[in-house]
């Protein structure tokens, strides 16, 4: 195997594969990157057997062939290259060399028999969606995924496709954070699935950078497949990203019932202000007092934080509100984190009484439903 490629191109590429592979991989193979050089592209494929990943890019391929080197000691030395062109060569031992200007190195590999294929699978589901439509569907449900491992059902985003609506959830049985998006879906293609956390965290880092994503899956597994536009138009930059994970296996909880039927009041709050007001007033609370305190009067929010050890907050807020007084009190980055993933100017808070769950939601299919704390 042979080939030349432009160094920031290289390095961008093992940087898109780099993150699933782990600090203490179980095989030594599973600590290494595939390269596989074919028809004027290079392939970079890692894998932890729970997420795989491949990326493409152009390159000069003189001869074509296939090797599997460690990752992170190759982007590293990709990454300090002093030239731009980069040239790779692999002996018939397993040992790469690799010349850019007046430096050589050489990286022992290992041959590729041993290295786990990405799965492929048949007569899946198949949807089409535009990547920052599913960018900012994650974002605003993820925050609310349970880093519990006793409850692994939870740790991850639920996936449903069905009446021709993409749904996506997230719980950690304290706040649920829910989105919708129209989709065209039959009934032959509907279905669902629970994408692992660290597979969601992989698929906000790619997503983005291009228009259009394709999501397959079926009963254990879920790909990915990622378009990237290259704005420049150069065409050695990466020009698709393939993920593929296995699913949480599990049936997700029937969050409907979560979400109240109805709340007694609602009030429009400009969510930056909202944000601020809430995130200062947080500033004195404590992990034993993480707690800060919302009271409805006429046409004010006043929101107030305390703790023994650090004082007191009070924050105050003009809110068209002419009902009852009311006050309830939530811990504060529940009503942060939902704030912060939303983009629209105003959100709408409702409310019922100290006992009953709090909703941050928008007029465009999202809401977040967070459990009430007791008042002091």
């Amino acid at each position: 195997m042979k080939f030349k490629i432009n160094k920031d191109h290289f390095s961008n590429g093992l940087q898109q594969v780099l993150n699933v592979v782990g600090t203490r991989a179980a095989m030594p193979i599973l600590g290494n990157v595939l390269i596989e050089a074919e028809s004027g592209h290079l392939s970079l494929t890692t894998t932890n057997l729970d997420i795989g990943i491949r990326c493409r890019i152009t390159a000069d391929i003189e001869a074509e062939g296939s090797i599997t080197l460690p990752v992170r000691k190759l982007a590293t030395i990709v990454k300090e290259l002093p030239q731009k062109e980069v040239l790779v060569q692999v002996e018939s031992n397993n040992q790469a060399k690799i010349t850019s200007g007046g430096s050589l190195f050489k990286v022992m590999g290992i041959a590729t028999d041993d290295f786990p294929p990405l799965p492929t699978f048949e007569n899946q589901h198949v949807f089409q969606l535009e990547q920052q439509d599913l960018l900012s569907m994650l974002k605003s449900v993820s925050f609310a995924q349970s880093t519990d491992e006793n409850r692994y059902i939870l740790n991850g985003v639920y996936f449903n496709f069905s009446d021709d609506n993409l749904t996506l959830v997230a719980t950690d049985g304290r706040r649920l954070a829910l989105t919708n998006f129209e989709l065209n879906t039959n009934d032959s293609d509907s279905g669902n699935l629970i994408l692992p956390a660290k597979t969601v965290t992989e698929i906000e880092r790619l997503v983005g950078k291009g228009e259009g994503v394709k999501i397959a899956f079926n009963d254990r597994q879920v790909a990915f497949e990622i378009a990237i536009d290259d704005d420049e138009g150069d065409s050695g930059l990466v020009d698709q990203i393939y993920l593929v994970s296995k699913i949480v296996e599990g049936n997700f909880p029937n969050y409907r019932q979560v979400i109240p039927k109805e709340t007694e009041h609602r009030v429009k709050i400009e969510r930056e202000l909202f944000l601020e007001c809430v995130h200062r007033a947080a500033l004195v609370t404590s992990e034993k007092s993480n707690s800060v305190k919302f009271k409805m009067s006429d046409n004010l929010m006043e929101i107030s934080g305390s703790s023994t050890e650090y004082g007191e907050s009070h924050e105050t807020m003009a809110i068209a509100y002419s009902g009852p007084e009311v006050q309830v009190a939530f811990n504060p980055s529940f009503i942060e984190e939902p704030l912060r993933a939303l983009t629209q100017d105003e959100i709408y808070f409702e409310f019922k009484d100290e006992l009953s769950p709090g909703i941050v939601k928008t007029l465009n299919n999202f809401i977040c439903v967070i459990m009430p704390l007791r008042l002091n």
